[in-house]
């Protein structure tokens, strides 16, 4: 490889690493936005879940991406469960109210989001104060951002220049269980300077390899 060709690539390499190292989470309150701001994205809608008690974590997936689910730390029981308000559409609680549901994400993620909302004590959804979600990226920064009133509909969704670790979901109020429904992880789309330092990097390669072959 010719001297100008390894600058050209450890000149990307570099200016890759320093985006990576100036990494931000962006919260996102509406599903098409947040669709609109990542790649390939799976969903684990919860579906095949019955109205039962699971013995967590449960390891899980979202398309081609995998997690695993569990109640918080300080969690009263390890216990998930699933519930719906129609036996159709189904989502997922803890077994005690109050306690708070982890999702540590496993891969290159960049975003993961869903529906949160309460729901009682037969699963049903129900009124809910707040809800608490926080984002942790592979740097170590975070994000907490709070929805006031949750619905059924209330879509929340973090994406980061980094790699997404977990997402944890809190109800505000010890009476109502937390519940998740649709859980959407994502990849990144690549920055457009970001396709062009490749592609360049990968030119130049390829020009250095075409000149080596002409030599011999």
């Amino acid at each position: 490889m010719s001297l100008s060709a390894k600058t050209a690539l450890a000149t990307a390499v570099l200016l890759l690493s320093a985006t990576a190292a100036q990494a931000e989470i962006t919260v996102y309150t509406s599903q098409s936005s947040y669709l609109s701001a990542v790649g390939t994205t799976g969903v684990d809608t919860f579906d095949d879940l019955e109205i039962d008690e699971y013995e967590g974590p449960l390891t899980r997936t979202a398309g081609d991406y995998s997690y695993e689910l569990s109640t918080a730390p300080d969690a009263e029981s390890a216990g998930l469960w699933g519930a719906s308000d129609d036996d159709v559409d189904f989502w997922v609680t803890p077994a005690w109210s109050g306690d708070g549901l982890v999702f540590a994400l496993n891969g290159q993620v960049a975003g993961a989001g869903g529906f949160f909302f309460g729901s009682d004590l037969s699963g049903f959804s129900t009124p809910l104060e707040s809800i608490t979600l926080t984002a942790t990226d592979s740097t170590g920064a975070t994000l907490t951002y709070t929805v006031e009133a949750p619905e059924v509909n209330s879509f929340v969704g973090f994406v980061t220049d980094s790699r997404l670790t977990s997402l944890t979901v809190q109800s505000g109020d010890v009476d109502v269980w937390t519940t998740a429904n649709d859980l959407h992880i994502s990849a990144a789309v690549p920055e457009p300077e970001t396709f062009g330092m490749l592609l360049a990097g990968l030119g130049l390669l390829g020009y250095a390899a075409r000149r080596k072959q002409r030599k011999a």
